[in-house]
Formats: structure tokens, C-alpha cells, sequence
């Protein structure tokens, strides 16, 4: 086999993959061709119109007396739930074996070596052997427990999380679900922002967020029996998009932030006004009037809570600068950094209750092990970002991480430095697939009845009658959906909303599912 002297870029198109020319968005986002955004526009016309939360104060009473005639809801407190962030890695990346571990019952019931291999780990570096030179935080069997869930000692995902939240594993946990899922496609419905929504996650400003402009938010799409047009996901993937969703535009810097407010709801006034003044014949045009109300009444809603605050992920200093998540050049220089700032200012601060985080390039079954771990390595530093954001504001969260598909690799070692002597990737492979949550809280690690919902056979495949969501994409989002229930003590409403387990699901399979009780 040819060897690649020198990795690819971490945003170096992969080509040669044996696939087709790419011919969709999604084809171009899986192999990197183009990043995990999308063009500059919001949701559908009902998210302009969506939940507020955490209001700094109120309008006039006569305002708030006309929002609540028409049933424009203003300043509210949105959901309450834990903030939820997803990390769509589209292509097909490795969760299972080489970053998470699994086994065949927990995540320490070692497969066999041929497993391993097929996994992406060699011989020499299977959990449970003696490791020579340990890293800092391994238990010194190739097994590393820092963020609770175990992680193989020499995951990228792992040295990326070290790098931005070490000091955040007592307060982390987390669970992996073995579930296969279709290769390289948008066609596996993974994401669970709309069921997310459906159990009561509520933004300030607007309720779901996604780094492309798709209806999931993200590469892959949501189930279809979820999804709700009124909270279709806002495009955020971008400091400039955050700031743009509470824009007063140039009225705080002629008038100020104090006179801001009532000007805004001087033109609330006028507009009623006028529109008191047009003969209204048809049903339809009394909605539109309403809805044309509302927005001014939201307009100046958000000028009353937003003027003069600035919620710019690059002026936070928690974020950027020297006593940041990321340096002032990391920032500027990558844009997977600044795109995860930006989704996760908008959710760990109660702007909105969900968010995805799309990452482009994860089909690099590119005939070395080093693309794929330079990538893994970008992507785990994010996910650390986010723990550690949550921990500076002292908040829970809790952050999914999934990918359409998986690969495999059939035994060549890549030496190289980037390489690190692991298994190089050859091929699509979706019986090695997972996915897997962890779960910040501030008053310590939330304790697991399980880590490993379903399990893998000894020869490194998922087994598929292990769990619902082992061969069923749309149930591993219902599970997802339970846990984070689960965690928000409101498992007991599940039944309710949900019905892709059963009608009902038996209580015996929802404790089945279930990792985490309600957290602390």
C-alpha cells in the first residue's frame, strides 16, 4: 500500500475515496469540500416569533396587554431544561473502539484482538495491556476515565477534550450507544432537535439553532414524525449570526441604550395604529395583521432585553483571549472554533435550548490513520470547549456526538507522527457505528446506571438486536430524547410524546435505556 508522507490539512478536501463525484451539499460536507455552514438567513417565518427567556425587564403595560390579546408571548422564561448540544460529524468518523470504547456488555468487556483491529487499534494497543509509556491521565491499561465514560488512553477525541476541559472530568459522564447507521448519506435521520424542542427545550431568543442552513440544522436529517416548521432550527455558525438574532441596529449608538426601548415601543403603538385603520374582511388578514403586530411587540422585546449588552462570542473573554477557551490566533484562525463559540454562547447561555454543531470531513478512509486523527483531534478540542464553557457559567449540559456511518480498518499500521501507530482506515464500514453523550453538571459527576446502552460482538461489529437503537436510526434518537428526559426529570412524560418504543414502551425497556437519573 502506498504510504501518504505527510497528513492532510484538517480542511483538505478528501478525495480518491472511491466514491462518486460529490453532487449534493451533503456529499461536498461529508468529504470536506465545503465547510458546515450555510447562507445567511433564519428560520421559517414562526421561529422569527419564537419563545424569549430570561427577560432583564418589561415593557409597558399596554404593550403587554395587547401581546397578550393576540397571544404574543413576550419575555418568557422559555423551557428551563438542560442546554443540549449535538455534534454532527459528517462522513461516517469513528466513535467506537478507537475513541470510545465498547465491549460486550460494558465498556471494559474486551472484544477480541481481531475486534480491536477491525477497530482501528493494534495489538499492541488493546485495553487491558500494560502500557509502557502511559499518558498522564491513563490508568495505564490503554483505558482512560478522566470524563467518566471510558475513552481509549490515545483517542484523539480525548487529547482534544484534555486540551480545553481537563480540569472538568470530575464533573462528567457519559454513556455510548452501539448503533449501525448508513454510510455517507443525510438520509439517516440522527437528528433529535425536534424531539429535543417537543420535551421542552426553550431558548430566550429562539428555540433550535444548526450550523447549516438545513432543516435539521445539521448534515443529517431528523425524524420526519418530529419535525415542527414553527421551530425550524436558525442558522448560527458565525460570531456575526449571534449578534445579528438581537440587533437594534444603529438606534443604540445615535440614541442610547436607555431611550433605545421607548422609541422602540413608540413604533409598537404607531403600527397598531395603523393597522387598526385597514378594514379587515378575511380571517387571513386578521392573522397576518397579528402576526405583523407581534413582531414589532418582539422588536421592541428585544431591544428592551438586548440594548446595549453584547453577546458577541469574540468579546466574551471566557471564550477568546488570554484567559480563554481558545487563543485570540486559535479563534481567528480556524473556523470550526469560531463556529462552535457561536452555537455554544447562543445554548449554555439560555439563548436557545438546542444546537448542532455540523463538521465537515469525516469520511477519511484516506489510506493512512493520520487525516482521520488530525480531525478527530479538531473535533474532540470543540467538544472540550463546550464542557468548559458550561463549567465557567455553571451550568449543566449535555452533548451528543454522532456521525452518519462508520469505518473500519484492516490491520496496516501508520507509523507516521500523526498516525501514532494505529490502524489505518480502508474502507466504510456501518457495523463498527456509535454514538455516545456526556453530561456536565456543576455539583459533580452525575452517577451512571449504565455506560453502554446495547452492546458490540467480540469481532468489533454492533449487535443488532442489543438495543432498539441498534439498527434503527430513528429509535437511537428517541433514546437520545428519553436520557436527556431522563436527566431533566421528566422521563415520566415520555410516553406522552414519544411513541417509536412502543405504545407504550414497558417500563422494563425505558429502564433498559436509561443511563442517568435526573441530575444533581
Amino acid at each position: 500500500m502506498a504510504k501518504r508522507n505527510q497528513a492532510l490539512h484538517p480542511d483538505a478536501p478528501l478525495t480518491n475515496l472511491g466514491h462518486g463525484r460529490p453532487v449534493t451539499r451533503r456529499d461536498f460536507l461529508r468529504q470536506g469540500f465545503i465547510s458546515g455552514t450555510g447562507v445567511v438567513l433564519g428560520g421559517s417565518l414562526f421561529s422569527l416569533f419564537a419563545n424569549p427567556r430570561a427577560a432583564q425587564a418589561a415593557l409597558s403595560s399596554d404593550l403587554q396587554a395587547l401581546a397578550s390579546s393576540i397571544g404574543c408571548t413576550l419575555g418568557g422564561a422559555g423551557g428551563g431544561k438542560i442546554p443540549f448540544i449535538c455534534f454532527d460529524l459528517a462522513g461516517g468518523a469513528n466513535i467506537a473502539g478507537s475513541n470510545v470504547l465498547v465491549g460486550r456488555s460494558t465498556p471494559l468487556d474486551v472484544l477480541t484482538t481481531a475486534g480491536y483491529s477491525k477497530l482501528g487499534l493494534p495489538g499492541d494497543m488493546i485495553p487491558g495491556l500494560t502500557e509502557t509509556t502511559p499518558t498522564p491521565t491513563s490508568n495505564g491499561d490503554f483505558t482512560d476515565t478522566t470524563f467518566g465514560l471510558p475513552f481509549h488512553s490515545d483517542s484523539a477525541f480525548l487529547r482534544g477534550m484534555l486540551e480545553k476541559a481537563a480540569a472538568r472530568g470530575p464533573n462528567v459522564n457519559g454513556a455510548v450507544i452501539p448503533a449501525r447507521s448508513d454510510n455517507d448519506t443525510g438520509n439517516n435521520p440522527h437528528n433529535p432537535m425536534y424531539g429535543i424542542a417537543r420535551a421542552g427545550g426553550d431558548g430566550s431568543v429562539v428555540t433550535l439553532i444548526g450550523s447549516r442552513n438545513s432543516d435539521s440544522g445539521g448534515n443529517s436529517m431528523a425524524p420526519a414524525m418530529m419535525m415542527d416548521p414553527e421551530v425550524r432550527p436558525t442558522k448560527v455558525d458565525r460570531p456575526s449570526d449571534v449578534t445579528g438574532m438581537v440587533d437594534t441596529g444603529n438606534l443604540t449608538g445615535i440614541l442610547g441604550p436607555d431611550d433605545v426601548v421607548p422609541v422602540m415601543e413608540s413604533i409598537a403603538r404607531l403600527s397598531d395604529k395603523k393597522l387598526n385603520r385597514v378594514s379587515t374582511k378575511l380571517t387571513a388578514d386578521a392573522v397576518v395583521k397579528d402576526l405583523v403586530r407581534c413582531g414589532y411587540l418582539k422588536a421592541a422585546d428585544l431591544a428592551d432585553r438586548f440594548a446595549g449588552v453584547n453577546i458577541d462570542p469574540a468579546q466574551d473573554t471566557d471564550i477568546v483571549g488570554p484567559a480563554g477557551i481558545f487563543s485570540q490566533t486559535e479563534f481567528d484562525g480556524d473556523r470550526e472554533f469560531r463556529k462552535t463559540a457561536s452555537v455554544m454562547k447562543m445554548v449554555i447561555d439560555g439563548y436557545a435550548g438546542a444546537g448542532t454543531i455540523a463538521m465537515g470531513g469525516y469520511d477519511y478512509h484516506t489510506g493512512d490513520r493520520s487525516t482521520g486523527e488530525i480531525r478527530d483531534l479538531r473535533a474532540g478540542r470543540c467538544m472540550g470547549a463546550c464542557l468548559e464553557y458550561a463549567a465557567r457559567r455553571g451550568v449543566p449540559l449535555m452533548l451528543y456526538v454522532f456521525s452518519d456511518g462508520s469505518l473500519a480498518s484492516n490491520g496496516t499500521v501508520d507509523n507516521s507522527t500523526d498516525g501514532r501507530g494505529k490502524g489505518v482506515w480502508t474502507g466504510d464500514n456501518s457495523s463498527t457505528a456509535a454514538s455516545f453523550f456526556l453530561v456536565y453538571s456543576p455539583n459533580g459527576r452525575t452517577p451512571a446506571i449504565r455506560q453502554q446502552i446495547g452492546w458490540f460482538r467480540g469481532d468489533g461489529s454492533v449487535e443488532t438486536a442489543s438495543s432498539p437503537a441498534a439498527n434503527n436510526v430513528n429509535l437511537l434518537v428517541e433514546t437520545v430524547i428519553l436520557n436527556y428526559m431522563a436527566l431533566n426529570g421528566d422521563i415520566a412524560n415520555f410516553t406522552s410524546l414519544f411513541n417509536g418504543l412502543g405504545n407504550p414502551p414497558s417500563a422494563a425497556l425505558i429502564d433498559s435505556l436509561k443511563a442517568f437519573d435526573t441530575i444533581a
